[in-house]
């Protein structure tokens, strides 16, 4: 297992353990002060470990190593296990929306002081929590740790949602009462959006698009800096859970013999994997570097008609039977 996976199941683990403490915390808070909003406060956070538990499973099932089945890994769990955890977050959302909306409608009771005091240590731990669990994700390049830390953030919005609320309850009366209820459908709101913004990062990455990275701007310098790499002509990345994986065409003088054009691909893709430890293999795909007539009179030989236009042999596609 590696270093960048381990840290993700460590902080998995203590979000766990961290959401179950809170939850009793607050369940009991909520039950013994008459806070409808503290309870479902609970029930929330009680999500929150069922989450974390997802993504603890998602690293440790993504950190595997490559087998016959799997000769890329099991990195994709890893996003697997973000969408999930989006999934939730927006579930979460919208059961707490629906709760907020009938206690509205309910005639409300003001809760006790004291839950007030235990809401604003929640805020205080969650926020915390939050920005920790966030680095680690950000440091490992973990999409699902950092959708599991949004738990956290998405649980301190409606935390503080219920803290305003039960104030305003405590000072205006039973009048009031609804004011947490209203704030808890603006903090739903919030959880909807970053939701939203996980489950979209997390298809992203299962449908192998392009990872905003240094090393697609990056290749083609470390690349021409080896001796003999003449030019790159097109890079692809995909990133499998915390790992990259780069394809990459290199041109190189086609009077090299094969041996030597086998050693600078060695090369490139050492001086790549040397420059970012995230990347797990760069294949090597050699072709002959020409001049730019030459390479214009190749893809002329190489081109063909179709309906009274040239087109280059490598953009036709065969027609299905």
């Amino acid at each position: 297992m590696d270093g960048q996976c381990s840290q993700g199941i460590r902080v998995s683990r203590l979000s766990v353990a961290f959401n179950g403490a809170l939850a009793l915390i607050k369940l009991a808070a909520g039950v013994l002060g008459h806070s409808a909003a503290l309870v479902a406060d609970s029930v929330e956070s009680l999500a929150d470990i069922f989450s974390s538990a997802i993504v603890w499973g998602g690293l440790v099932l993504a950190a595997k190593p490559a087998d016959d089945d799997h000769p890329y890994g099991h990195g994709k769990a890893e996003p697997l296990a973000a969408l999930a955890v989006a999934i939730m977050l927006l579930l979460a959302a919208v059961g707490i929306g629906l709760g907020a909306v009938r206690e509205i409608l309910l005639p409300g009771v003001v809760p006790a002081w004291y839950t007030l005091v235990v809401l604003i240590g929640v805020i205080a731990l969650k926020e915390i929590f939050y920005r920790y669990q966030v680095g680690v994700g950000k440091r490992i390049g973990s999409v699902a740790v950092r959708a599991d830390a949004w738990h956290h953030r998405s649980d301190a919005l409606t935390s503080a949602a219920a803290a305003v609320g039960i104030a305003i309850a405590l000072i205006g009366g039973p009048a009031y009462a609804s004011a947490d209820d209203w704030a808890a459908l603006l903090a739903c709101s919030i959880i909807v959006i970053n939701g939203l913004n996980f489950a979209r990062v997390a298809v992203a990455e299962l449908m192998d698009t392009m990872p905003e990275t240094a090393v697609v701007n990056g290749v083609h310098d470390v690349c021409h800096a080896v001796e003999g790499a003449e030019l790159v002509e097109k890079v692809l990345v995909r990133k499998m859970g915390p790992r990259l994986y780069v394809d990459l065409h290199l041109e190189v003088d086609p009077e090299m013999s094969v041996r030597r054009a086998h050693v600078i691909a060695h090369e490139v893709k050492d001086a790549i994997m040397q420059r970012w430890p995230a990347v797990a293999d760069v294949l090597v795909h050699v072709e002959p570097h020409l001049p730019p007539m030459a390479r214009e009179a190749v893809n002329c030989r190489e081109a063909t008609v179709v309906n009274g236009k040239q087109v280059p042999a490598a953009e036709l596609v065969p027609s299905q039977p």
